[in-house]
Order: structure tokens, then sequence, then C-alpha cells
């Protein structure tokens, strides 16, 4: 029996349901942007005073402590990775963990590109975190906390000893302003302004703890740095990157977009409220999906499941896994045709299915105005499917 959905009358308002680069903040416009020092060098006194000003209200906001340094970094949040990975591994072995695409990439980087020898690896398939238990801390630790293409984050910072030797080094891009990072257990964090906040693209975030700075000023990579990943002068931190004096020219205008949704964060009740927000778009859809039959998160336990990255498969049972990918982009392309919701398709590594973003730029209006949509698509290429068989 082939179940008929009407097609819904309420749609979204906001259709961008993208991982990044996400949806601008509510009530975005392009007069947010009046203030930039367009046409003006970054080194000048009005450009130096807005990239400080990024970085105090990153302070602020996210709540890191005042003896960590926060650096605005060239190349996104990748280039914030590779900066920390290229300049402070090798000084003793290193643990990889990784559970998807992004924490692969890191493995990769450090076994085929460093050539590493003393590595050890972590690692998951999607859906699942590796056995956090089995991290030596006295190693230095690379890990994401909150997996972007598997929507699987770490629960909190509770396996990470307070006394440990190595550092950690986290990939915290699409955890950074909607979950709690434990910042007193992390001490290299990157993240890029384009995705909790929905900034603009190319500029990343580079957070170093005082053992971060320590290792940087007793330490020397066997490998030659490029300018572009140099944190150190003549043995001691380069400061100035810092306090605004970037490594290489930033956007003025990308500048003052993050600084608007910086203080938009601040007026809405700070870092509390961005989570609750991120909160209660992933329990709309997680409420959809557990009645829904068909709909299942990709993140085996609930504990571990993002809260701004949801990721989802078609878990009915009638259907085999080809169809359930068929299925799946199909409604992708359904609904992008329809307008009521843009990039909802799994990341090209990650299984076959659905990723919605539910940081807290995201209504909760939109997302539940979206839930029928999935239903209705769904059920129709589910009938088209078996039409054509």
């Amino acid at each position: 029996m082939t179940t008929t959905v009407s097609k819904p009358g309420l749609r979204p308002a906001n259709p961008n349901f993208s991982s990044g680069p996400c949806a601008k903040r509510p009530g975005w416009s392009l007069e947010a942007l009046s203030q930039a020092a367009l046409g003006r060098s970054h080194r000048a006194k009005i450009g130096k005073t807005k990239l400080q000003q990024a970085i105090d209200l990153t302070r602020e906001v996210l709540g890191v402590p005042a003896d960590y340094r926060i650096g605005i970094v060239p190349a996104s949040d990748t280039g914030a990775v590779e900066m920390a990975l290229w300049s402070l591994l090798g000084e003793r072995g290193v643990d990889m963990v990784a559970w998807e695409s992004f924490g692969a990439g890191w493995v990769t980087d450090v076994v085929k590109q460093l050539k590493l020898d003393d590595v050890r690896r972590h690692e998951a398939d999607y859906g699942s975190l590796p056995d956090l238990t089995q991290i030596d801390f006295d190693r230095d630790v690379v890990f994401t906390w909150n997996g972007t293409t598997s929507g699987v984050r770490v629960p909190n910072g509770d396996f990470i000893p307070a006394d440990r030797k190595g550092l950690t080094i986290c990939d915290a891009t699409s955890a950074a302003f909607a979950q709690h990072l434990d910042f007193g257990k992390l001490d290299v964090v990157t993240f890029s302004w384009q995705k909790v906040l929905g900034g603009e693209g190319a500029h990343g975030m580079l957070i170093l703890s005082p053992r971060a700075v320590e290792r940087l000023e007793t330490y020397k990579p066997a490998w030659p740095l490029p300018k572009i990943f140099r944190l150190t002068s003549g043995g001691k931190l380069s400061e100035g990157i810092f306090k605004g004096e970037t490594i290489n020219t930033p956007s003025m205008l990308c500048v003052e977009d993050y600084i608007d949704a910086l203080n938009w964060a601040k007026s809405i009740g700070g870092l509390d409220a961005l989570v609750a927000r991120a909160d209660a778009n992933a329990a709309a859809i997680q409420s959809f999906a557990d009645a829904s039959g068909w709909l299942g998160n990709l993140a085996v336990d609930p504990a571990t499941r993002s809260n701004t990255s949801l990721c989802l498969s078609i878990v009915d049972p009638a259907l085999d896994a080809d169809a359930q990918a068929t299925i799946a982009k199909g409604i992708v392309s359904a609904l992008d045709k329809e307008g009521v919701a843009f990039d909802i398709g799994a990341y090209r590594d990650a299984p076959a299915g659905l990723r919605i973003w539910c940081g807290a730029t995201v209504e909760t209006a939109d997302v539940e105005a979206l839930m029928p949509w999935l239903d209705w698509a769904f059920h129709n290429q589910k009938a088209a499917l078996k039409a054509a068989a």
C-alpha cells in the first residue's frame, strides 16, 4: 500500500539549511556592513581596531580564558588546523582521533604529509565515536569536537585529563558558539566564521592555551614552515597575530560581518542563548524523525548527537540500501526545486542521507515548517520508485 501525503502549505521563511556557509543571523541585511573599513589598510588604526574588536568579542561570547591567545588566520578552519599541526606536532608521539571525513583528513596530513613516525590512530565508522578511553594524553592528541559530516560529537571534555602531558588540538568548527567547549581541557581550538554564526568564508580562528604557547617557544619542527604558517619569530610567539596583526590581508568586509554576528549573539543572551537555539532546532528534527517511521539519526548514541549538523538516514525497512540512497537524493532535489530547503544532502564522503544544519542562526519555526516537506518528499519519491520498478 502506498501512503499519499499532501503537499504542505507552510514553507520555511528561510530555506537555507546548508552546513557551511550557513544561514545569516535573523534580521541580517547588507546594512549591517555599512561601517566596514573598506578601502583601508588592515594595518591602519581603523583596521587594527576592527580586528581587535573581533578578537575581544570572540573571547567574551565564547568565554575564552584571559590567558589564552586568539588569532585571526587565513584559509578558514582548515588553515587554522594546519598551522597547529605543522607548528606543534613532532615533539612527542601523537594520537589521532577520527570518526568522519574531516578528522580523517587530519590523519592523512599527519601520516602522509608530515610523515610522523610515532602516530596512533583511533578511528570509528560514521555514526559512532572511537573508544576515547584508549587515548594516551601523555602524547599529543588531535580530534574534532563535532563531526560535521557524521553528526557525531564528543558529549563533553570529561575524557581529557587536566594533568595531561601532551597537547590537545581540537577542530571545533561546527561546535563553537553552539556547544560548551571545555577550554581547560583544550590547548588549541580552531573554527571558522561561516558555521554557527553564519559568517563569511576564508578566515579561521586559532586559540592557544599557555601550554601551546610554551610548546611553540621551546620546540622547533624538523621541517621548514611556509611564511603563512609561522607563529613565532626569533623563538618567541609572534604576539601581533593575536592582536589583530594578521599574517595575510583579511577581508574587512568579512571582519565587519563577523563583528555583526558576535554583537547579535551578545544581544540575545550570549553563548547560553546560542546553545539553546541550536538545541531547540535539533530537538524539532529528532522529534519528527522518531515519529516518522522512515527517518533516523546517523549518530547511534543519543548522547553523541550533534545539535548543529544533523546527519540523517532513511531507515524504512521496506527499502534496500540502493533504494534508500536513491530516495535521499530525490528528497534533496525535490525540496531544492520547491525552494523550501537548500543544500541538505549528505556530505560526499558520508553515507547516503540528509544533513540539515541546525546552528544558532536557524529559526526553530523554519525547522518545524520543513519537517512536513520531508515527509511529503519521502513518500512521493518512494511511490515514484515503486511505480518505476
